[in-house]
């Protein structure tokens, strides 16, 4: 009896450590699992700070060189002017084992969704092989949203008052895409059965900005946008991207702009252009720091205060009558004429009231920056949005 309570004991025991060694492997297993990822956090919030510096650094080379260019031509066009590398034409260096990539993508190269008009929505919408009715709703509901005491020309009747929680349009342009996924007709045709934007989504986005500007710019203008607001035949656009970055007949004498929309005429072909500029009004600039497997990335919206200076949308919302919405109070035409764009820095205040030395308060007023651009939007490290898909190709 007593060898077998010995070894009913030691047998006790040994589960008793084996079962104290399981959990203590669980336990080191979870701590290491989470440590780890406190680390990476942490090494990647590290990378952030150390690499923040230099892409900032590389956007103010930038606006200087784009700067120059500026003042020596008189406008920007495109960056076939010379300013396509401005760190190498700057010849800016970057910190060791570091590589900086700059990239461009002329925003006014788009419609400016806060100033089209039905008739360029329905032509483009036909351009994407939708029927002249289902192109029609989406208009009016488009339009409906954006534009205050908008009255529907075709079957469009929005239903947002018999929503889970009723809401109204806000009579504003867009500020985000996001907003197309709360619109009637919209969400139907943008964003998939899984809720996930769709191509037209894509397609959408890469043809509108959402910022204020008076027109696109032909330098820069997509094949849809040029049939759509132009009148162009779809082999047309073709020619202006030849001309512009000096492909196909245009090889031999390298890439070129277009000054005025006079000199496009020869090159484009039949078509109206008075609704098109040539000098960009909101340029993209995209700045990517690498430093081995880190990687920043910078994304700024700029435009050069002046006529065809770029503005956010500009809207006051206050409550409706019937205190179920809110309505705004202001377009983006109606609020031009506030100085929106005055020149400021990404980092600081800019402006001020009182360049003496001393305030009436005895407080040091900073002094005013001329700032030769204005930043419209700024974002670190964000997604970049999907490549839109090529242009369908036109109805027959």
């Amino acid at each position: 009896m007593k060898k077998s309570a010995i070894r009913f004991t030691r047998g006790s025991v040994l589960v008793i450590v084996l079962v104290t060694l399981v959990i203590t492997a669980f336990a080191l297993t979870t701590f290491l699992d989470k440590a780890s990822t406190d680390l990476i956090v942490a090494a990647r919030d590290a990378d952030n700070r150390r690499l923040r510096q230099e892409a900032y650094s590389a956007l103010e080379v930038t606006l200087d060189v784009l700067s120059c260019f500026n003042q020596t031509v008189g406008a920007l066009h495109s960056p076939s002017e010379g300013w396509g590398d401005p760190l190498t034409f700057a010849n800016y260096t970057p910190g060791a084992g570091r590589t900086v990539d700059v990239a461009f993508d002329d925003e006014s190269g788009k419609l400016p969704l806060p100033n089209v008009n039905s008739t360029t929505l329905m032509a483009l919408f036909q351009l994407w092989n939708m029927t002249q009715p289902d192109a029609q709703k989406l208009t009016d509901a488009l339009l409906s949203w954006m534009k205050p005491n908008y009255a529907p020309t075709g079957t469009f009747t929005p239903d947002y008052d018999q929503a889970t929680i009723p809401y109204a349009p806000p009579g504003r342009s867009l500020r985000s895409f996001d907003e197309l996924a709360s619109i009637d007709v919209a969400r139907d045709v943008f964003y998939g059965d899984d809720g996930r934007p769709n191509d037209l989504w894509r397609q959408f986005v890469a043809d509108f900005s959402l910022l204020n500007y008076r027109q696109p710019n032909l330098n820069a203008a997509r094949p849809d946008v040029l049939m759509a607001l132009g009148g162009f035949e779809a082999a047309q656009p073709q020619n202006l991207s030849d001309f512009v970055s000096g492909a196909g007949n245009y090889q031999t004498q390298g890439p070129s702009y277009f000054r005025n929309t006079r000199d496009a005429a020869p090159v484009i072909g039949q078509g109206d252009l008075t609704g098109f500029a040539t000098t960009i009004s909101a340029l993209r600039i995209i700045i990517t720091v690498h430093d081995g497997r880190a990687t920043y990335r910078l994304n700024a919206v700029v435009t050069i205060p002046g006529a065809q200076a770029a503005q956010t949308v500009q809207s006051s919302a206050t409550n409706s009558p019937s205190g179920a919405s809110a309505t705004t109070t202001g377009t983006p035409a109606a609020n031009s004429s506030r100085n929106t764009n005055a020149p400021t820095t990404a980092g600081a205040n800019s402006t001020s009231t009182n360049n003496s030395a001393g305030g009436a308060n005895g407080t040091t007023t900073p002094p005013k920056l001329n700032y030769p651009f204005t930043v419209l939007e700024i974002h670190e490290n964000d997604e970049p949005v999907p490549v839109a898909p090529p242009p369908p190709p036109p109805a027959a």
